[in-house]
Formats: structure tokens, C-alpha cells, sequence
């Protein structure tokens, strides 16, 4: 293919996805397949010759859509969203043209400048101070990582990275047990170690299941006894599984009065962070150190895009930055280098989608998307309390909730009945040792009645089984 042939399949290729995106409210959510069903259809030996694009553009389109659970369906409800306006698009095809690795000031010049722009902006527009910097990763996973590994090296005097942990004290992580699978990932892959993570309890009666603080601070105490060194505190603002939001005025208090680092995982809660009448689930975040949004989930950037917020980030590039002499921008040694900040040198013009995004849809267009989305979230969840049997056990948060029958099995049963009907996708988390079913609303193109459908699905499904 040449740029030519490449003009007249782009073309091809967005008509596609017009109909595409045109036609998912008439498809299932999620595929009804076993695994290993889709390898059978595409199995063939590697090609060695070339083969005509039209076979290969009519096989993706015979063959892939059916096998894929559709993440830009209206009706998709369940995890959280990866959405992708259509914007968001438009850039990301623009980004690919131009194919640039921006891991450096001078290999990408516009890229370097429109990420500091386009994160201002964010900043300014989830109300927080303008003293946080802020870089994009590729997932909330890399930024828990990135600020993890600075708690340790902070705590080991930056010695840890050409020392090593042999000889190191007992490094210890705090975190609310409601904070995501990425900080056990990070504990462990930072050398800390599992065992090494304390998951604090919540405290009692608190609708927003936060951290107790009491418990964080003796728990910090009894480990300074013990001969350990504490590293610092992770906090979450819209937990994974039922949106928990800590308490983060006093525990980052605690973390303070101990001089620990704290770290707030905000990825999916801090898109609505730009409705200043949500900002009280996160207040007291301004005293953090590191905070990390992803707009690849509720704002409509298409994926990967996760922000990272820093009040100085001078600890990471202490601990994440190399800079070896084939890397240096000459005359320019104070340009800001982004891979500097994270864990990979190459780097996407991820910036870009951003800028389109921000610019197309506007803060007031993407707040009323979020507003609604949570007044939904709270009719779907009357309509499911008033269904025969059906007990809401975690009351909306944002746009999460959960629910469940009188049993854990028929909860299941309920469940895979749901998934199956193909109208709507729902999953699952266990809470207090509950199997229980989550909603979440926040679909970029959903509407009032495509969230309203899942009562209606519910209440069907339930009387078959």
C-alpha cells in the first residue's frame, strides 16, 4: 500500500466506522463466543505473498465486529468507560499519520508543548492548584507505578537505584482497601512487595466506605516501632468496584504528620472533577503529591490517555529520568524531556486528542455529559430498588452503584443471564463478601432511555430464571 491506496481505504475506513457506530444499538454488547471460537476462523499459516487489501478489509469486516465487546456501545455499563468521541478520532488518525516519537523536546517539538498546554488546561479545568505539573501516561497503572517508585527511592534517599534493595530497611505502603489492583502491581514490581502493602481498613458508617485515619496512623506507628521504614500513602477517589472516595483532608493529614509522600488514584471519579458540585469527594486533594485522572474514561479522549498530576516533580525525574549524552537537547539542557517523568522512553502524541477534545466539546459540553450520566445513574437505581427481590447494596457514587438478589448464586445466575440477552453489559465485584452486581453509567453516547433499559432487562431476565 502507498499513500495513494492509503487515501482511497482511509476513506473506506471511515464510512465503515460511521455505520459502525451507526448500528450498535442493534448489536450485542458483548459476543456470545467461547474462547479459542474466533482463532479457528482467522487460523492460517503466516502469508508470504502479498494479498489484495480488498480481501483483507472484507475479512475484518465478515469476521472481526462479531468477536468484539463493543466499548462504544450506548448500553455498555459495565467496568468503566473507555470512551472515544468521535473528535478524539478524528486526532488520533491524525497522530498516526504523522507517526512521531515524542520521547524528547526535539523530536517532537509541538507535541512536547501542546502536552504542557493541554494539561494546564485540564488542571485549571478540575479546579486544582496551578502550582501541580502534570504529564500523560498510558494507564493509571504506569503513573500508580511511577509515583510508587518514588516513595521508595525518596524513602531510601534515592539510593535504591544504584544500590539495589539488598540491604535496604523494610519499605512499607499504605493504602485504602478499596484502592485498585494497580498498587499491589506496583508494590510488587517495585521490589516493596506484597507483603509489604497495608490495606487499611474503612471506616465505620461512612457512606463513602473512606479509609479510617486512625487506623492508617497506627498502623504507621506500629511499623516505626517495628524497625520498619514507612514509604508513603496511597488514597483512592472513586474506588474500582463500588467508588469508594477516602477521606483525603485527614488522611493526607496522617501521611503528613509521619512526612510520608501521598498518592491519589482518581482515574476513573476525577473526569467530574469539572462539575465543581462533585469536588467535595475529592476535597482536600490539593494537599496531595500525586494524583492520577484518566480522560481516556469519562471525558471522551480515546484510549490511552492517563494524566498524572505532581505538585513538584522533581522526586520522579529524580527516580524515573535518565539522560545519557545521545539523548541530550543541545543548547537546551533546562527543555522539559516528558519520558523523563514515567517508566518508557517512546512516547505517542498522545497531547493531541486532548486538544482536539478540550477544544471541540468544551468543558460545559463534557460537564453536562457527566451531570447526566449520574442523574440517570440515580433513576436507574430507584427503578432496580422498586423490582421484586432486588436489594440495592451500595448506593450510587457519581454514576456507580451495586445491587443483588437474596443469594449469591442467583445474583450470578442473574448476571450471566444479562450478559447473555446481549442488551446490556454488567459486571460484578464482591463487596463485604457479597457477590453483588455493579452498574456504572458514563457511556459517551448514551441516553436517559439506553440507561433505562437496564431495569427493563433486569426484570426480564429475573422472572426467567
Amino acid at each position: 500500500m502507498n499513500h495513494d491506496e492509503l487515501a482511497r481505504w482511509s476513506k473506506r475506513a471511515a464510512d465503515w466506522a460511521r455505520d459502525y457506530h451507526a448500528g450498535l444499538r442493534e448489536r450485542p454488547v458483548r459476543p456470545d463466543i467461547l474462547p479459542g471460537d474466533f482463532r479457528k476462523l482467522i487460523e492460517a499459516p503466516v502469508p508470504e505473498s502479498p494479498e489484495p487489501m480488498e480481501r483483507i478489509f472484507d475479512d475484518f469486516t465478515r469476521l472481526v465486529p462479531d468477536a468484539m465487546t463493543h466499548w462504544q456501545h450506548p448500553r455498555f455499563f459495565a467496568y468503566f468507560p473507555a470512551n472515544a468521541a468521535p473528535v478524539s478520532m478524528l486526532a488520533e488518525q491524525l497522530a498516526n499519520a504523522m507517526a512521531a516519537q515524542a520521547m524528547l523536546w526535539q523530536t517532537a517539538p509541538a507535541a512536547n508543548e501542546m502536552e504542557a498546554l493541554v494539561l494546564d488546561w485540564l488542571r485549571d479545568g478540575l479546579g486544582l492548584p496551578g502550582t501541580f505539573t502534570a504529564t500523560i501516561h498510558d494507564s493509571a497503572t504506569t503513573a500508580t507505578f511511577s509515583a510508587v517508585l518514588t516513595m521508595r527511592e525518596k524513602a531510601l534517599d534515592y539510593k535504591g537505584l544504584t544500590e539495589g534493595l539488598s540491604s535496604t530497611p523494610r519499605l512499607r505502603l499504605y493504602a485504602s482497601a478499596q484502592t485498585h489492583s494497580s498498587v499491589d502491581k506496583a508494590a510488587r514490581l517495585s521490589g516493596i512487595g506484597q507483603d509489604n502493602l497495608v490495606k487499611i481498613p474503612g471506616r465505620a458508617n461512612d457512606p463513602l466506605y473512606s479509609m479510617d485515619p486512625t487506623a492508617l496512623d497506627d498502623a504507621i506507628r506500629a511499623d516505626l516501632a517495628a524497625g520498619h521504614t514507612p514509604a508513603g500513602v496511597i488514597l483512592a477517589t472513586g474506588g474500582t468496584s463500588i467508588g469508594a472516595c477516602d477521606d483525603l483532608t485527614a488522611c493526607i493529614a496522617v501521611a503528613k504528620t509521619h512526612g510520608l509522600p501521598t498518592h491519589v488514584d482518581a482515574a476513573w471519579a476525577g473526569s467530574a472533577m469539572i462539575a465543581p458540585e462533585f469536588r467535595t469527594l475529592w476535597q482536600g486533594v490539593e494537599q496531595a503529591d500525586s494524583i492520577v485522572f484518566n480522560p481516556h474514561k469519562w471525558l471522551g479522549a480515546q484510549f490511552d490517555a492517563s494524566v498524572q498530576f505532581l505538585r513538584d516533580p522533581r522526586p520522579q525525574i529524580a527516580t524515573m529520568g535518565l539522560r545519557p549524552d545521545y539523548l541530550k537537547t543541545q543548547g537546551a539542557d533546562e527543555v522539559v524531556n516528558y519520558n523523563e517523568w514515567t517508566l518508557p522512553l517512546g512516547r505517542r502524541f498522545r497531547a493531541l486528542k486532548l486538544w482536539f477534545l478540550l477544544r471541540a466539546e468544551g468543558l460545559s459540553g463534557l460537564r453536562q455529559r457527566i451531570r447526566n450520566h449520574v442523574a440517570w445513574a440515580g433513576e436507574a437505581r430507584d427503578a432496580i430498588a422498586a423490582l421484586p427481590g432486588f436489594e440495592i447494596v451500595t448506593e450510587p457514587i457519581l454514576s456507580l452503584f451495586t445491587f443483588a438478589l437474596d443469594s449469591d448464586a442467583r445474583t450470578a445466575a442473574l448476571l450471566e443471564a444479562v450478559n447473555r440477552d446481549g442488551r446490556i453489559y454488567l459486571t460484578q465485584t464482591t463487596h463485604e463478601g457479597r457477590f453483588v452486581i455493579r452498574v456504572q453509567v458514563g457511556q459517551f453516547d448514551c441516553t436517559r432511555d439506553d440507561v433505562m433499559t437496564i431495569p427493563e432487562v433486569l426484570a426480564a431476565c429475573a422472572a426467567r430464571l
